[in-house]
């Protein structure tokens, strides 16, 4: 192949390997196709599309917030269509395909994965973060050594004699609760089954039925990992994507590797119009193959969707800087207290406050607000039939 077309111009191997420009609407495309956004039924159907999501995507973040369905759930019924509850209950507690462990928060992760973690366990074993403070390795043999009696408990399987006050709006009056999370970090426990948000803690080793558990990554392996993940679920990388949340140290290593990867020719530096002063990466293929326009599919998004979450990157493409308003009081609010951004294509065209009435049995609209010049019947339109679909999604019942 000579030249490479990518969206209305050419590029010829001189302009390719001196450092190929993309337009702003190419990069929305090539991540919306890698988010599994481009299309229905990308991942396929029924509850092996789960695990596929989400070892794809790398992870998916996991809240507490019930305004609506929660966002572990929101975010794989965006991409899987026929998305059950019960798929991802399977994935974790059955197949075991997945398990739950901090990324940049807490979240759920393929089990394949699992060795890219250990070495995280085995530093927040050996320095519990000061949240931790109060539990003693004592306090966490005494938790372990009780599960491995009794088998998979929940906080409320345990019965501590003595409860304290509160000392956070999140912390529980049951001192047990924070050796079971510190258990947990460490990598002794693995948290088995969610009755809702109820978590169930098991050993890890017999959850999996591990006689021997997977060997650690090492250092170099990880950042290889990052790397990989960015790549597979963003198309279009930079230091700062690949590294969300990290260390500055990490994030040098991880450049490092980016640089390597050049040199062995399996990536490309490539610039992205308007924004000059980001270098990115991406792999050749993308431009052998040529960057498709985006569709004109409506996504109704998690404010914590893989799409969404990097704030910065969002809004460095899509235009809309997007803000979690929750924690705010009301008369700071913009455009509400629980906010979901709405995209038709590849534009950021609304923003929905919307609030699920279980009771009534029914989606609220709280607040509806266009972006940009993004108002218009057409999308009006499309945006009325994806609110049905999302309506049966909340009131589902399984």
């Amino acid at each position: 192949m000579l030249e490479i077309r990518a969206k209305g111009r050419i590029l010829n191997r001189h302009k390719r390997m001196s450092e190929p420009t993309l337009s702003k609407a190419q990069v929305r495309s090539l991540w919306l196709k890698s988010q599994g956004l481009h299309e229905s039924n990308h991942f396929g159907r029924g509850p092996k599309a789960t695990v596929k999501a989400i070892k794809h995507l790398g992870y998916v973040q996991i809240d507490t917030i019930s305004v609506i369905e929660r966002c572990h759930h929101h975010i794989l019924y965006s991409r899987i269509p026929d998305y059950k509850k019960s798929h991802l209950q399977q994935a974790q507690s059955k197949d075991k395909a997945v398990f739950e462990y901090w990324t940049h928060a807490l979240a759920y992760i393929a089990t394949d994965d699992f060795k890219y973690f250990i070495n995280d366990m085995k530093r927040r074993k050996r320095n519990p973060s000061d949240w931790y403070s109060s539990v003693t390795e004592a306090d966490v043999k005494k938790v372990v050594a009780l599960v491995k009696k009794q088998g998979a408990l929940s906080i409320r399987d345990v019965n501590d004699e003595v409860l304290v006050d509160k000392d956070h709006p999140w912390a529980s009056r049951k001192p047990s609760k924070k050796a079971l999370q510190c258990a947990f970090n460490g990598g002794d426990l693995v948290i088995s089954e969610r009755q809702g948000m109820l978590k169930k803690y098991e050993l890890t080793d017999r959850h999996f039925g591990w006689t021997k558990r997977p060997k650690a990554a090492t250092a170099a392996e990880v950042f290889e990992y990052d790397i990989d993940r960015a790549l597979r679920s963003q198309g279009l990388i930079s230091v700062e994507s690949a590294s969300y949340m990290k260390k500055v140290a990490q994030k040098k290593e991880i450049l490092k590797c980016l640089e390597a990867r050049v040199r062995k020719g399996v990536l490309i530096p490539v610039k992205v119009e308007g924004v000059e002063k980001v270098q990115f990466w991406m792999e050749p293929s993308h431009l052998d193959e040529g960057i498709d326009d985006a569709n004109d599919l409506a996504h109704i998004l998690s404010p914590f969707d893989p799409l969404v979450i990097q704030r910065k990157r969002f809004n460095m493409f899509f235009g809309y800087d997007h803000r979690f308003e929750a924690y705010l009081p009301k008369e700071k609010r913009k455009y509400g207290y629980f906010t979901l951004p709405v995209i038709i294509g590849d534009q950021a065209v609304a923003v929905l406050d919307l609030k699920t009435d279980r009771q009534k049995q029914r989606l609220l609209i709280q607040q509806w607000s266009w972006l940009g010049k993004h108002k218009s019947q057409g999308n009006k339109k499309l945006i009325e039939q994806e609110l049905q679909r999302f309506e049966k999604f909340q009131l589902a019942k399984e």
